[in-house]
Order: structure tokens, then sequence, then C-alpha cells
């Protein structure tokens, strides 16, 4: 089976690295491309979003790895980038959405980090509050 999936937009902020980032207060945009922004429509009225996106940095594929917290686990059990399919979440607080351009708080995504999906966050499916 082969599985296609085409970027809808892109991260833009200033970090190129992760070692600068303040994971919970950096401020970044997610760029929608044109032909997807009617999907935006309403997105304002949420309060956070979920932003599904591809490690396009990383090169490498680990079954096990090492945790920011120095623990040794499978990379089913982590964050790491270095996965089969290079496949990241992040969720963030949506400030504004301007257009085609949504600011967003607290997502550990890299400047021109392709956008695969957006989801709002939900407390019926995400099993948390907010």
């Amino acid at each position: 089976m082969e599985i296609v999936l085409r970027p809808i937009g892109y991260v833009r902020n200033s970090f190129n690295s992760k070692e600068k980032m303040d994971y919970d207060e950096d401020i970044s945009e997610i760029v929608v491309y044109e032909e997807f922004v009617p999907g935006l429509y309403r997105i304002e009225d949420e309060e956070y979003i979920t932003i599904i996106f591809y490690f396009h940095l990383s090169n490498e594929e680990k079954l096990i790895t090492v945790r920011r917290d120095g623990k040794e686990t499978g990379v089913f059990a982590s964050r790491s980038p270095n996965r089969p399919n290079h496949l990241g979440i992040a969720t963030g607080r949506l400030l504004k959405r301007e257009g085609n351009v949504l600011t967003v708080k607290g997502i550990d995504c890299l400047n021109q980090t392709p956008v695969l999906d957006i989801k709002p966050k939900s407390r019926k499916f995400d099993g948390v509050d907010g």
C-alpha cells in the first residue's frame, strides 16, 4: 500500500534548531496554501489547535531512542523526530487568524516545517480539558 500525503502549508518562525526554542512561549505562524483556505472557516472559534507535521530535517529512523528526560525508550514512547514515518504533532494556542495565516503559541516546530493537517483540540478525542 502506498500512502501519499501533500502539505497544506508550512510553519514560519525564526527557529532552525530546537536548542533555542522555548516550547511554551514561542510564537509561530502556520501559513496555509491558498487552495486550502476554505478549510480554515471558523477556525478562529477554537482556542487550541493540533498541527500534524512532517519532520523534514530528520533523516534517521531509530526504534530505540533517548527522551529529553534522559530515559531510553522505544520511539513510540517518545516524541523523537527519528521515527519510521517522520510524523509529528504539536498542540498550541491559536492567537489569531489573518487570511491564510494562523498565529500559534507553544508549538515545537522548526521554520519551514511542512504542515500536513490541522485539527481543533478536543476534550472528547484528546482526553484533556480545554
